[in-house]
């Protein structure tokens, strides 16, 4: 008896039918709300930028005892200092806080430092200031820039990845359903106004990754089908999206518990990563299928785009 048979990792038949290309003008309209709607906000709201970008203050502390980041986070906004961002580093006896000073006051760094330090420390725990430095506009703004180069080195890697990868049409299906994601991801924190950091920019590199890793999955059983199948386009993409769809389904499910755990259990400083990551995961499972596929479709691929064989031979017939 088959292993398979004992433990099926399947969630829907490899045979199933479902027409999701009747659905492309219904995805299509979706798809493009998404897309204004996030792009409006970026150009009209920005983004919440943290102390990665914008600057502040730095202070490290070191407990007597392991120390509560949560506690900690909750005193300094009791005290004034709303959205300060406390992590740990090192052992879980030192902190890393980092705050927008209320004023640009001379020598705030040093009244800011005794805040936190009078916020943090408890009886049973006191601390002490290890560090306490500004971190000015400028370094925030090279920290951006920094963001923004990597953000392109992603992308043109990517696109010379795809480019070699896949044949041209299957190429560009693939880098508009992964930027529909980047767009549609980033537009949820202009719209929310959540906290946009280093860790969330990372999270939405992360989910570059992840988009385009599933929609070259569908787009290797498509290719493959075509192939193979004697059918139109329309048929041909159902087929490969049905016999992918139990893959897609369940590792989308397992990645996007995994980044449930995190968010929920990760602190406050990886809460934006995660975020951006669960976010990612839905949107660019749902592309895959209802963005990627559908612009193949609309691009007017067909089986001789994927034969190279017949073009060498047509080409060999035509020699003297």
């Amino acid at each position: 008896m088959k292993l398979s048979n004992l433990f099926p990792l399947s969630v829907f038949p490899h045979d199933s039918k479902f027409d999701f290309m009747r659905l492309r003008w219904a995805s299509a309209t979706l798809s493009v709300i998404l897309l204004v709607i996030a792009i409006g906000a970026m150009a009209t709201k920005g983004f919440n930028f943290a102390l990665d970008f914008t600057g502040g203050i730095v202070t490290e502390l070191r407990f007597d005892k392991p120390a509560d980041v949560d506690g900690v986070r909750q005193r300094l906004e009791q005290v004034g200092y709303p959205g300060a961002q406390v992590q740990t580093f090192g052992s879980g006896n030192d902190l890393l806080v980092r705050l927008q000073p209320k004023d640009l006051a001379e020598g705030q760094t040093s009244h800011a430092a005794d805040e936190v330090l009078k916020a943090a420390s408890t009886a049973e725990n006191p601390a002490h200031v290890l560090r306490s430095d500004s971190v000015g506009p400028q370094i925030g703004k090279e920290l951006a820039q920094n963001g923004i180069y990597a953000m392109l080195f992603v992308i043109v890697g990517f696109l010379a990845y795809i480019s070699f990868r896949f044949e041209w049409k299957f190429a560009v299906a693939a880098i508009l359903a992964t930027m529909h994601d980047i767009v549609v991801v980033a537009g949820w924190f202009a719209v929310t106004g959540h906290e946009f950091d280093l860790t969330v920019l990372a999270g939405v590199m992360s989910v570059m990754g992840y988009s385009i890793n599933d929609t070259i999955v569908v787009f290797d059983r498509v290719r493959e089908n075509f192939r193979g199948m004697r059918a139109p386009a329309r048929e041909i993409l159902n087929a490969g999206i049905n016999q992918t769809l139990s893959r897609t389904v369940i590792t989308s499910f397992v990645a996007f518990l995994t980044v449930l755990a995190l968010y929920m259990y990760g602190g406050g400083s990886l809460q934006g990563m995660a975020e951006s990551q669960m976010i990612g995961i839905v949107v660019g499972t749902l592309s895959s299928i209802f963005v990627a596929c559908p612009l193949l479709m609309w691009l007017g691929v067909s089986k001789q785009d994927l034969m190279p064989k017949a073009k060498d031979e047509a080409a060999l017939a035509r020699r003297p």
